[in-house]
């Protein structure tokens, strides 16, 4: 076993610092104020530089031709302090101190406080099998989120968490561990300090986190890192805001997406139908058909791999059965016609069977065997297979060549990549790795992201003006440049409707904003129909909202399979409509902040300790407060409420002090919701349908008694002119007071759809006395009728406490102020 103990020598280079100990090598790279890279390798030099991850780097890699969009930085000058124990670097933001005997690495902001320390005297070790090992000491006051996509609770301390991509058929949510996603990255709240860092270990091989679940009476309390094989690559980012660690850690890895708008639709889906002996097509535009007729709005279909099932029953990508599709490009055209995009399924695993197994075969396409003499093959669904190697310029090639010629061609843009966990059990099978040769251990996790990556170029290269829409089951740190992604084949049951929430929320704490599960359970009986209610009631609020299922019932999940209980689907469907606006700014923020869509409310509450573990009711952007019920045949449901402000109820728009706990009586309509002070949340009108639906009217919901800002984002939705500059970017800001004053700042040159603004104004004690819009005084009605058959006004709704104000849009910056100055009736 191999440990660093003592510091030897100190090499200094261009804007890094080499640190050789007595048993590896360290490279200390200042990135940023806030972000320091520490590389460790326990041989005598370090690997060339070749990551296919990291989209910003301080520092060439080989792989610079690869990775689109990576951003070069020049990181900072190395200035350091001397003295007999320890050397000292400094940023703006942070000391980072090295202790020469017993070596350890130890981080403090410029007050003292220690943010990270290495455990002394076993800080980095490597084991007999080659296993590497970062331990980092741990106070019970530490509080550990992220990790990518894992079952259980939001906060992860005294957690073992194995990552691994594998297929986890019928998922515990609540238990199992892996999951589809491998993310080594997390962020650690002390308590103590209420400061945020975070940790990224730039290494793809298995490893495993170990959240003081391990103890030991002869060290202090301690929490590591272990890797199969690789180097110790870390990245520490330091907040002090758990949003400035997400945002930095997104800096490094690549901000979200911004996917194609009817993405944010309902995405129907089920196995059921593309497994009928013939007509799969006609059961799919159906299914469009009674949704329209239901009043359920749909914008696309998840069509699962029935659809490529060839004369031996087996499921061949980029075949098409013509029993079930006699004519794809048809097909696709009508379900166009409908307002819907076809997702297709495709697989990296191609069967030895498979009528193209020969083509990527003689090309060297697959993942070879240990030896390089021939492919590997392994289980896979349906026999054995062999997996394209994403890799290989060939691999990727070839299968950017069948993507096109079997779906782009005939007008697919959206691509479901399932199935791509790449359980190779041959740890030593061989990937080509751009000619230069790595085991498949090495590089598993990688396979996902670059088979996103492709699917997004060669769209690209056939529509170059169309915006993509990538779903991916399986990844790695950074799929969220390429693809919405979703929590695999869960089960059927209240535990995963509820434990689901946690497994999102940590994975939009890592960098993957856009994510979801299926609704209503994929794999199990058919929900029964309260499960289902809240399940949909529940999912509108995911990025991705797609109901799908596999049931082992021999029945179809679909949102009229329960007719006494459609309306509350019906319902629950359209409010995700109504808030498409509000999502879409979310996903544009995200892309380029970082910033989750579903937010743990630790996220924005941060000083509020009594939210720290919570795993369930989590926040909708900034504005919105969602508590769903999750528990079975519930009457009433508690709900604490984050200290800090107020909070309204969404409906009765009843307020109350924030830092309680409250509980109101519930049904099954219920959707408990409640906006805090200084929400602002623009909702549409009249949206059935985000490909054919055009929105003229915007519901402006504002709470004005703080001051605050939200970023409206629009654009087509659909093409990538936004890139040059074809995109509204509307700031509204609240200036509280007793004149209250809402500006509206534009940046952009996309023409906008809106015609009509509704601004709902919350008003806290005593309604308006005046309205302006830019200086000139708009018209007060007392009959809402009146009002609403006006073009311009407005009238103070006292039920409802909520000043409605009504007028054209402009297409200039402009104000509105609202005084609540009171009016003396009795003195005049």
């Amino acid at each position: 076993m191999l440990v660093s103990n003592t510091l030897l020598q100190v090499i200094e280079g261009h804007n890094y610092l080499d640190l050789i100990t007595n048993a590896a090598r360290y490279r200390i790279i200042l990135m940023k104020d806030e972000v320091i890279r520490i590389r460790c390798s326990f041989d005598e030099q370090f690997v060339e530089e070749a990551s296919y991850v990291l989209a910003m780097t301080a520092w060439e890699d080989k792989l610079d031709s690869i990775v689109d969009g990576r951003k070069k930085i020049e990181a900072l000058p190395v200035n350091y302090q001397d003295s007999d124990t320890q050397f000292v670097l400094s940023t703006q933001k942070l000391n980072v101190i090295i202790h020469k005997q017993p070596f350890a690495i130890e981080i403090q902001d410029k007050q003292g406080t220690v943010l990270h320390a290495d455990l002394k005297e076993r800080s980095y070790v490597k084991d007999k099998q080659g296993r590497l090992y970062h331990y980092s000491c741990m106070n019970d006051e530490d509080y550990f989120y992220g990790f990518g996509e894992k079952a259980g609770a939001l906060n992860k301390k005294k957690r073992r968490m194995r990552m691994h991509n594998v297929d986890t058929l019928g998922y515990d949510s609540e238990h199992t561990d892996p999951l589809y996603k491998h993310i080594p990255f997390y962020i650690k709240l002390n308590g103590k300090t209420q400061q945020a860092t975070g940790l990224f270990y730039h290494n793809s091989y298995d490893s495993v986190f170990d959240m003081g679940c391990e103890r030991s009476g002869y060290w202090n309390p301690y929490s590591y890192f272990c890797a199969d094989g690789g180097e110790l690559d870390i990245f520490f980012m330091y907040g002090p805001e758990i949003k400035d660690v997400v945002r930095h850690y997104t800096d490094l890895t690549g901000k979200t997406i911004l996917p194609a708008k009817y993405s944010l639709g309902y995405m129907g889906s089920t196995m059921y139908y593309t497994e009928l002996e013939k007509d799969s097509d006609k059961a799919i535009l159906s299914f469009l058909d009674k949704c329209k007729e239901e009043g359920i709005p749909c914008d696309g279909f998840f069509m699962s791999s029935g659809y490529t099932t060839g004369q031996d029953g087996k499921r061949y990508v980029f075949n098409w059965n013509n029993d079930r599709f006699p004519d794809p490009k048809a097909f696709i055209g009508e379900l166009m016609q409908k307002g819907a995009a076809l997702v297709p399924n495709i697989k990296p695993g191609m069967l030895t069977t498979h009528p193209l197994y020969k083509e990527f075969d003689e090309a060297g396409a697959y993942v070879k065997d240990q030896n390089g003499e021939g492919p590997q093959t392994d289980r896979y669904w349906g026999g054995l297979a062999s997996f394209v190697d994403f890799t290989n310029p060939e691999g990727r090639a070839l299968w950017k060549k069948h993507l096109k010629e079997s779906f782009i061609s005939l007008g697919v843009t959206s691509i479901w990549n399932d199935n791509n966990e790449y359980e190779i059990n041959n740890e030593d099978a061989l990937c080509d790795f751009e000619g230069e040769g790595k085991p498949i251990s090495e590089l598993r996790p990688i396979m996902p992201n670059l088979m996103a990556q492709m699917a997004k170029e060669a769209i690209a290269e056939v529509e170059p003006n169309i915006r993509p829409y990538i779903v991916n089951r399986a990844g790695f740190a950074g799929i969220q440049r390429f693809a919405q992604t979703w929590a695999g084949d869960n089960s059927t049951s209240w535990k995963s409707l509820k434990f689901n929430i946690p497994v999102i929320l940590g994975m939009g704490l890592s960098g993957v904003a856009n994510q979801g599960c299926d609704i209503g359970g994929f794999f199990g009986p058919a929900p029964e129909p309260e499960l289902f209610v809240r399940w949909v009631q529940n999912g509108i609020f995911q990025p991705r909202f797609s109901i799908h299922s596999c049931n082992t019932d021999n029945t179809v999940t679909e949102p009229w399979m329960y007719p006494s209980y459609t309306k509350y689907i019906r319902e629950a469907i359209r409010l995700r409509y109504k808030l498409a606006p509000y999502f879409y700014s979310l996903l544009f923020e995200a892309s380029t902040e970082g910033s989750p869509v579903m937010r743990p409310l630790v996220y924005e509450f941060q000083q509020d300790a009594r939210v720290w573990e919570e795993s369930f009711d989590f926040m909708l952007g900034r504005s919105i407060l969602v508590a769903n019920v999750l528990e079975e045949q519930a009457k009433t449901r508690k709900v604490y409420l984050p200290k800090g402000c107020d909070w309204i109820e969404w409906n009765s728009k009843k307020r109350y002090a924030g830092g309680q706990t409250i509980e109101f009586d519930v049904t099954l309509a219920s959707i408990p919701m409640f906006l805090r002070t200084g929400a602002i949340v623009p909702m549409a009108v009249g949206l059935n349908n985000l490909h054919q639906d055009v929105m003229e009217e915007l519901r402006l919901i504002i709470e004005p008694s703080e001051d605050a800002s939200f970023v409206l984002y629009e654009d087509d939705g659909l093409t990538n002119d936004y890139q040059r500059g074809a995109y509204l970017q509307t700031t509204i800001r609240v200036k509280a007071g007793q004149e209250t004053v809402i500006s509206f700042s534009n940046e952009g040159e996309y023409d906008s759809t809106l015609k009509t603004l509704v601004i709902d104004l919350i008003c806290k004690e005593i309604a308006p006395v005046q309205v302006k819009l830019q200086g000139r005084k708009l018209a007060m009605f007392l009959d809402p009728k009146e009002w609403n058959d006006q073009a311009e006004g407005w009238y103070y709704d006292t039920e409802q406490k909520t000043a409605k104000i009504k007028y054209s849009q402009l297409q200039t910056d402009y104000e509105v102020s609202v005084h609540f100055d009171v009016k003396d009736l009795i003195s005049i």
